[in-house]
């Protein structure tokens, strides 16, 4: 299978800011992402299903032995497509499992992820891969086409409603709702978007669980500034602070990018049985 974007898959990307690939994960690394999935939920008990971060930093993160979700991370055929979207020189910045868990599993509001992420120039390709299937049943992502192309953040406000994974919500008279597109994907698909799409996801009120991997990736001519974490004001439950940055492909162009904070740190809390939560959501 080709693990390339034909023209017209860019063309789609670049005119909807999101598209399905034609390529799956390879089935004996989505068998064992699926194993860790199940063993990454079982052991983690004290957070939330939707919130597990950086699963890649389970030791071991290098070497023949690679956890599977930093396998899957430096898939050669993920870094092909990532790389037409982005050029050449990549930097993984996040993953994270966000299961939504049968019947109880949260909405994810509409919002944009640049609204909460401080590379600048901002810019990430988010690859989706789904590890269960996944439909409009069981709270599949939702996706608004086009939503990107203005190239500006929309207005959200801090949501005061419950039972959400994330608390900025995209304002309902920025987007029309009618427009949206299911991201509907079996097991080793995947969804690419762009980081000004508007996506967001309805609840799992269903019998079967939604688990996914998100893989965040930036082009290393952008900044990621962690100083712009520290001036956040909208009480974000979510820390990005610490994220450790891997430069997968190419250098980095922009010459600001801290490659060894938070590594130490990650590698620490998974090895002492600490989970923790992180980034954004879909």
């Amino acid at each position: 299978m080709s693990a390339s974007l034909s023209a017209a898959e860019l063309d789609h990307y670049r005119e909807h800011g999101y598209v399905f690939p034609r390529y799956r994960l390879p089935d004996d690394l989505l068998q064992r992402l699926r194993a860790a999935t199940d063993g990454l939920l079982a052991t983690y008990t004290d957070v939330a299903q939707e919130d597990l971060a950086n699963p890649h930093m389970i030791p071991p993160t290098t070497g023949p032995d690679l956890n599977p979700f930093m396998a899957a991370a430096q898939d050669p055929g993920v870094l092909d497509l990532v790389e037409q979207v982005l050029g050449p020189d990549l930097i993984l910045w996040i993953t994270r499992v966000l299961c939504k868990p049968p019947t109880i599993g949260r909405e994810v509001p509409w919002h944009q992820d640049g609204e909460y992420w401080p590379m600048r120039p901002l810019a990430t390709a988010s690859v989706w891969i789904a590890i269960d299937p996944v439909s409009p049943a069981n709270g599949c992502m939702r996706f608004i086409p086009g939503s990107h192309r203005r190239q500006e953040l929309y207005r959200h406000h801090v949501s005061e409603r419950k039972n959400l994974v994330l608390n900025l919500e995209l304002d309902a008279d920025q987007f029309d709702e009618a427009t949206a597109v299911n991201v509907e994907l079996e097991p080793g698909e995947m969804s690419i978007h762009d980081v000004r799409l508007i996506h967001g996801s309805l609840a799992n009120t269903s019998g079967q669980r939604r688990a996914a991997l998100i893989m965040r990736y930036m082009p290393a001519t952008s900044h990621y500034d962690r100083s712009l974490v520290r001036q956040r004001k909208d009480n974000s439950p979510f820390n990005i602070y610490d994220q450790p940055l891997w430069l997968l492909r190419g250098g980095d162009r922009s010459g600001h990018n801290d490659l060894t904070h938070g590594h130490e740190l990650w590698k620490q809390r998974y090895a002492g049985g600490v989970g923790v939560a992180s980034g954004s959501a879909g």
